[in-house]
């Protein structure tokens, strides 16, 4: 095998596991809520802090705390329950309620609002009408990552999360590399008096706490998804600008570049056809930094509560929520946590293999 392509089959085992992970949690975040039977802003007010299990609900203790609800609401005894199950169909709940003068009909309304009971119906009623019967299917539902303090389903948050996250780290990273990549190309290739401005303002933003930059943006924009995308924007293309920058200065004086100049190719087509193409190798490994610090910056804005607004929501939004409650639900913090961790960590070991690729010659091929 020759050297470039073992390079090449080494880079591409490499960053396989990272690729995998990345992936996987990219494919569950955009078809996971689509599958799940529960939206993301579903509220079962029946399934409050539930934690996370495989078995379905609602379990016997949950029936019955329903049924004890709907007959302290409905001011009627329960003389008797029973739930039956069959292998075609789904468990039903028989109920007979009494009380000291005679039970309306309109009890059944009791049981809609409920998310444990189906459609109820009347099987039998006693002459005077103080005892009643009633019979209502149970729906059979799963919470594998629990549910949250307003009873929705926490897996589906996570995933739909997952997407704004995802979102926003792929959106400002883009912005951030054109305006950077830009900005810091046109810098170093003009040089003199005008690049140095160019880097003096640069260095003017780096100066401003970020944190101060997201406060004005609030009281500018207001809190939702436009502020993230402008403020993490507005700061990451500063590092990019300078990278490139760099990149451009040691590349304007190659002699590519003179013999463009010398036929009149203007600035724009140098830095597009010769400049940019020579510098990817760092632009490119540097986006796969400035993806998780991104997602990172979101989720840090999130839990400080001045990024989405609800009903939307991120990681950094789970994360905060779990962490007020971690005494009590710490399943709240768990989860939308792995899946930050999982995600930073696979884009930091991506970044990594793309600048050792990016750094290695094809002498250096083991």
């Amino acid at each position: 095998m020759s050297e470039p392509a073992s390079i090449k089959a080494s880079f591409a085992r490499s960053i396989s596991p990272a690729l995998a992970v990345l992936s996987l949690i990219t494919a569950a975040c955009l078809i996971g809520p689509w599958l799940s039977p529960h939206g993301h802003d579903e509220v079962h007010r029946d399934y409050l802090l539930i934690p996370p299990s495989l078995a379905a609900h609602p379990t016997k203790a949950e029936t019955e705390a329903a049924l004890a609800s709907i007959g302290q609401a409905l001011h009627l005894k329960i003389a008797g329950f029973e739930i039956t199950h069959s292998a075609t169909a789904s468990p039903t709940l028989r109920a007979t309620f009494s009380a000291d003068a005679p039970i309306d009909s309109r009890i059944l309304r009791g049981f809609t609002g409920s998310d444990i009971f189906g459609e109820p119906h009347i099987i039998g009623q006693n002459e005077d009408g103080r005892r009643v019967s009633v019979r209502a299917p149970l729906r059979s539902m799963h919470f594998l990552f629990g549910t949250d303090a307003n009873g929705r389903d926490l897996l589906t948050r996570v995933l739909v999360a997952g997407r704004i996250s995802l979102a926003v780290g792929l959106l400002a990273s883009l912005v951030a590399l054109v305006f950077g990549v830009t900005y810091g190309a046109l810098a170093g290739y003009l040089g003199g008096l005008t690049g140095a401005l160019m880097m003096r303002f640069v260095e003017i933003v780096y100066a401003l706490p970020f944190i101060f930059l997201v406060i004005v943006l609030t009281m500018v924009l207001g809190r939702g998804l436009a502020l993230i995308l402008i403020a993490i924007a507005s700061v990451e293309w500063l590092d990019m600008a300078r990278i490139v920058r760099a990149q451009t200065l040691s590349l304007k004086h190659r002699d590519f570049v003179t013999a463009s100049e010398a036929l009149g190719a203007a600035t724009p087509a140098i830095l597009w056809r010769h400049i940019l193409p020579n510098a990817f190798g760092p632009i490119a490994a540097y986006l796969t930094i400035l993806v998780p610090r991104v997602i990172l910056l979101e989720s840090f804005v999130s839990f400080l509560g001045l990024g989405v607004q609800e009903p939307l929501t991120s990681w950094g939004v789970l994360i905060a929520d779990g962490a007020r409650t971690i005494q009590s639900a710490v399943h709240l913090l768990v989860f939308p946590s792995l899946f930050l961790a999982a995600t930073l960590a696979a884009l930091n070991a991506l970044s990594q293999d793309l600048r050792a690729f990016a750094g290695r010659g094809p002498g250096d091929a083991q």
